[in-house]
């Protein structure tokens, strides 16, 4: 099994770089690709841990993509980076400009809870992050602690997510600009979990093949939260356009605790012929 699409606590996993790995090695996965939110900070412990263990590791990232053509203006826009291999210095200042970008908007969704008389403060935040950066799970966390909502999940259905009283939308990148930086920090391009676009089935097809015009090189058609009837139809359609197909878990350990490593839409497994096919992506590891 592989998996390309996971998270860490660098951003809004629960397990550490090191501990996703071994999680991976114990799950039987051969490869895995580390694709935190808007930091790359978790790469270099998992790189190392992946060595011990034999694993195969694909450095990525996922970013956050400006995006209002959604459905009623919903929806987001989600960029993975898979074989970030050498970023470069427009990539970093792109991922340093969206750090700021989430600050600003924890900092909004805070004030918002203090509105609500919901006790929040930023430290508490932060140790619940285990020092990594601060997300909505974390607020989720919270919220679960302070005895306000029963799990993560409903911290979201009730507060968190669009439209409800705690969402603050997120300052995506251009998109020309994320795929130019991916691109030349050695990476492919992917649109993650494209169901999330928020767009109707009939617009998707000429959606897809515009975002492959500009420079999009892969799409993930496998994740949770499709069926397998509608993964294999973004199969199609991406294979039509020449694109990579990639999946993934979307792993986020306890935050995500339906979701398992290597395991997609439909809770199939993951086979390592989705990464064969796509070249120069791996860093090859041996004990």
């Amino acid at each position: 099994m592989i998996d390309l699409h996971t998270h860490s606590n660098a951003s809004d996993g629960s397990l550490s770089p090191e501990e996703l790995i071994r999680a991976a090695a114990a799950a039987g996965l051969t490869a895995l690709a580390l694709t935190d939110h808007d930091t790359i900070d978790g790469l270099e412990p998992a790189k190392r841990e992946a060595a011990i263990r034999g694993i195969r590791f694909i450095p990525g990232i996922e970013l956050e993509i400006a995006w209002e053509g959604g459905e009623h203006h919903l929806g987001e826009f989600h960029l993975l980076g898979l074989g970030i291999h050498r970023p470069s210095g427009a990539f970093l200042d792109a991922v340093a400009d969206l750090v700021l970008r989430r600050e600003a908007r924890n900092r909004e969704i805070l004030k918002k809870m203090r509105a609500l008389d919901i006790r929040a403060e930023y430290e508490e935040l932060r140790a619940l992050s285990g020092g990594g950066s601060i997300g909505r799970p974390h607020f989720a966390a919270l919220l679960v602690k302070r005895g306000i909502v029963r799990d993560q999940g409903q911290a979201f259905t009730s507060y968190l997510g669009q439209g409800k009283p705690l969402y603050v939308p997120k300052q995506g990148l251009d998109l020309r600009h994320a795929l130019t930086v991916i691109k030349e920090s050695g990476g492919i391009a992917v649109l993650a979990h494209p169901m999330s676009l928020y767009v109707a089935w009939g617009r998707f097809p000429a959606l897809i093949q515009n975002l492959a015009s500009q420079g999009l090189d892969g799409i993930e058609a496998w994740h949770p939260t499709v069926t397998v009837r509608m993964a294999e139809r973004i199969e199609e359609l991406g294979r039509s356009l020449g694109l990579f197909i990639t999946g993934g878990s979307d792993f986020h350990g306890e935050a995500g605790p339906d979701r398992k490593l290597g395991i997609s839409a439909g809770g199939r497994a993951l086979d390592e012929a989705i990464l064969n096919a796509i070249p120069d992506l791996t860093i090859e590891l041996h004990r």
